[in-house]
C-alpha cells in the first residue's frame, strides 16, 4: 500500500500514513439519530489542529413537553432517536418513578433489564458491522482473496463454527456481480474504492468481514424481536409505565421460551463472530490505540438490582478524571451543568438540568463562536466522555470481575496495555466488551423471572399517586452512554423537562470556559492521509456511535476546489 509501511502479520503496529496537507476539512452533514452532525477541522501538515463539532438540527422536545401529563413524556422522548428508542422511554419513566416515589415490583425491574440487555446486543452488533466496519474494511479488496485461505482464517479466529471456502466464494461472487454491473449498492462511494493508504486488512480478512457484515444484517433482526417480546413492539416499546410494566403476556412460558431462543442465537453470534472479528480487525490497526483518546469518563451504570438505587447497578456508576483508573469517584448528579455559551441558545449561563432553559437563538452557519444546536454538558466543569468506553473503564477501575476478565483478555490478545483503552481502538473494543457483558448477564435475568413466575409471583405494576408538585430524574446507561431525563411537575403537569443525552456529552461544542467537547478533543492531532477522503475523521466520530449516511465536502484552502462525495 503506497505511503503506508505495514509490517507483515497482525501482531505488527503499522506506521500511520499521513499527508502534508494544510487547510480545512468539513464533513457535513454527518448525520445521526438525533439529527445532522457537521465536523469542521483545520489540518496543518497532515494533522488536525482545531475542531468544531456542530449539531445542525433543532428538535425542541423540551418545549413540546411543557404542560403535558408526565406519564406521556416517554411517548414523546423515545421518538428523539430511531435506534436506542427504549432507553429514552426508560429514562423518562424512571424520572417520573423518581418524582412520585414509587417502588416498582421486582419482575418489572427484571423485564426492564432484559429489554436493555437486548438493546445493547442489537445496537452494538449494528454499530460494529453496519455503521463502523467500513471505516476499517475494504470490501472490494475481498475480490482478490483466496476463499480457501479466507476460510482457514475464519475458522482460526472462530473455531466453534465452520466456515467453508464455498460459502466465502459465494459471497465473493455476489460482490463481484455488484462490481461488474457498476452497482455496488450499500458499498457505493465508500472511501476504500480506488485504494486508500489507511486501510490495512489483507484481502482474505476483508472477505471474511464482508461475509459477516451480510450475516449480521439478518441476525440483528433476532435481537430486535427479542426486545419486542417484553417491549410489545420495536422500535418504540410500549410496555413501560410509571410504577412498572404492562406486558403480562410476556410472562407466559411460551413467550419466555421464544425470548430465550432469540437471545441464545444472538449471544452465539456475539461469542462466535462479533468478538472474534473485533479482535481480528483490531490486530491490524494497533496504531489506532494511540489515536482518538479523551481525558475524563463518566458512567451512570445500568442493570439495577433495586430500580431506585443507582448504587445497586450491576454495571457500576462512577467518574474517572485524567485517565486515573486507580481512582473511580462516586457520581454526584448535582455536579452537572449545561453550558450554552457556544450553542444556538439564549444566554450565557451554565445551568443545572432542573433549572434548564431551552430558548433557541440561531446566529449563522459560519459563526465560529456559537456553532451548534447542542448544549455542552460538563461535570465539575469538565467535559466527560460517556458510552461503552466509560462504562467499561469504570467497571474495570472498580475491579468488577466480569469486566476485568474480558478487558484483560482483549488486551492480552492484542498485546497492548491498559493505556490502549484511551483511544479510538479502545472505544471500539469497549463496545464489544459491553455487548458481551450484557449478553452474558441476560441469562441470569431470564432465570430470575422464570423462578418468580413459577412461584406464582406475576406482579409487574405498583399503584402510585400523582403529586401536585415534584421533581425527579431518571438515569439510564444507554448503549451510546449516560442518558438522563429531568422533570419538574407542577399542578400535576410538566412544568419543565430536560434531556441530557449521550450525544450532547460526547459531541457537544466548547463550554463557557472554552474547553473542547470529547469528540473535538478526540480528533485533535489525528493524522489525515487523504483530505479528499478523510476516513480518519469518520473512524473516531463513528466510534462514539452517531449513525451516519451523509455527504462530505472538502475545500482546498489554496485552490478553493470543492470535492463532493458520499460516505457509507
Amino acid at each position: 500500500m503506497a505511503g503506508c509501511k505495514v509490517k507483515s502479520g497482525p501482531g505488527a503496529i503499522p506506521v500511520t500514513p499521513k499527508s502534508n496537507y494544510t487547510g480545512p476539512v468539513t464533513v457535513d452533514p454527518l448525520t445521526r439519530i438525533e439529527g445532522h452532525l457537521r465536523i469542521d477541522v483545520e489540518v496543518e501538515n497532515g494533522r488536525v489542529k482545531d475542531v468544531r463539532s456542530s449539531s445542525q438540527l433543532f428538535r425542541g422536545l423540551e418545549i413540546i413537553l411543557k404542560g403535558r401529563d408526565p406519564r406521556d413524556a416517554q411517548h414523546f422522548t423515545q421518538r428523539a432517536c430511531g435506534v436506542c428508542t427504549y432507553t429514552h422511554a426508560l429514562a423518562s419513566t424512571r424520572c417520573v418513578d423518581n418524582a412520585v416515589g414509587v417502588n416498582i415490583p421486582d419482575n418489572a425491574r427484571i423485564m426492564r433489564n432484559l429489554v436493555m440487555a437486548s438493546q445493547y446486543m442489537h445496537d452494538h452488533i449494528v454499530h460494529f458491522y453496519h455503521l463502523h466496519a467500513l471505516d476499517w474494511v475494504d470490501v472490494t479488496s475481498g475480490l482478490k482473496a483466496d476463499p480457501k485461505k479466507a476460510a482457514e482464517i475464519a475458522n482460526a479466529i472462530s473455531p466453534n463454527r465452520k466456515t467453508t471456502p464455498e460459502a466465502l466464494k459465494a459471497v465473493q461472487d455476489k460482490l463481484n456481480g455488484f462490481v461488474a454491473t457498476g452497482q455496488l449498492g450499500i458499498f457505493t462511494n465508500a472511501y476504500f474504492l480506488g485504494g486508500h493508504p489507511a486501510y490495512y486488512l489483507p484481502p482474505e480478512v476483508n472477505l471474511v468481514a464482508t461475509s459477516h457484515y451480510l450475516e449480521a444484517l439478518r441476525l440483528q433482526v433476532k435481537a430486535a424481536r427479542a426486545m419486542a417480546i417484553f417491549g410489545g413492539k420495536n422500535p418504540h416499546t410500549q410496555f413501560t409505565v410509571v410504577g412498572g410494566c404492562t406486558n403480562y403476556d410476556a410472562l407466559r412460558p411460551e413467550m419466555l421460551k421464544q425470548y430465550i431462543e432469540l437471545y441464545t442465537e444472538t449471544k452465539k453470534f456475539i461469542d462466535e463472530v462479533y468478538i472474534p472479528d473485533l479482535l481480528a480487525v483490531a490486530s491490524y490497526y494497533k496504531d489506532w490505540a494511540g489515536i482518538g483518546g479523551t481525558t475524563n469518563f463518566m458512567s451512570f451504570g445500568e442493570f439495577p438490582e433495586k430500580e431506585s438505587d443507582m448504587n445497586s447497578r450491576w454495571l457500576p456508576a462512577g467518574v474517572i478524571m485524567k485517565r486515573n483508573l486507580a481512582k473511580v469517584d462516586a457520581f454526584d448528579p448535582n455536579q452537572i451543568l449545561e453550558h450554552v455559551a457556544h450553542s444556538w441558545y439564549e444566554g450565557e449561563a451554565a445551568l443545572h438540568p432542573y433549572k434548564g432553559v431551552t430558548e433557541p437563538k440561531y446566529t449563522a452557519l459560519e459563526d465560529k463562536n456559537r456553532y451548534s444546536w447542542m448544549k455542552a454538558p460538563r461535570y465539575m466543569g469538565e467535559p466527560m466522555e460517556v458510552g461503552p468506553l466509560a462504562h467499561v473503564l469504570v467497571a474495570y477501575g472498580k475491579g468488577m470481575p466480569e469486566a476485568k476478565a474480558l478487558v484483560d483478555m482483549v488486551l492480552a490478545k492484542l498485546g497492548v496495555g491498559p493505556e490502549a483503552l484511551f483511544s479510538t481502538l479502545g472505544r471500539t473494543a469497549a463496545r464489544g466488551i459491553q455487548c458481551k457483558l450484557a449478553a452474558d448477564k441476560a441469562q441470569s435475568y431470564v432465570t430470575q423471572l422464570q423462578e418468580n413466575v413459577n412461584k406464582g409471583n406475576t406482579s409487574i405494576y405498583a399503584d402510585w399517586k400523582m403529586p401536585d408538585e415534584a421533581m425527579g430524574v431518571g438515569f439510564a446507561g444507554a448503549p451510546r452512554g449516560g442518558l438522563s431525563h429531568w422533570i419538574k411537575i407542577k399542578g400535576g403537569k410538566i412544568e419543565n423537562f430536560q434531556l441530557v443525552v449521550p450525544s450532547t456529552w460526547n459531541l457537544g461544542p466548547r463550554c463557557g470556559a472554552g474547553k473542547l467537547g470529547p469528540v473535538e478533543e478526540a480528533l485533535m492531532g489525528t493524522p489525515i492521509a487523504d483530505p479528499k477522503r478523510p476516513v480518519e475523521i469518520l473512524r473516531t466520530v463513528h466510534a462514539f456511535d452517531p449513525c451516519i449516511a451523509c455527504g462530505v465536502h472538502v475545500i482546498d484552502s489554496k485552490t478553493n476546489e470543492v470535492h463532493k462525495f458520499k460516505v457509507l
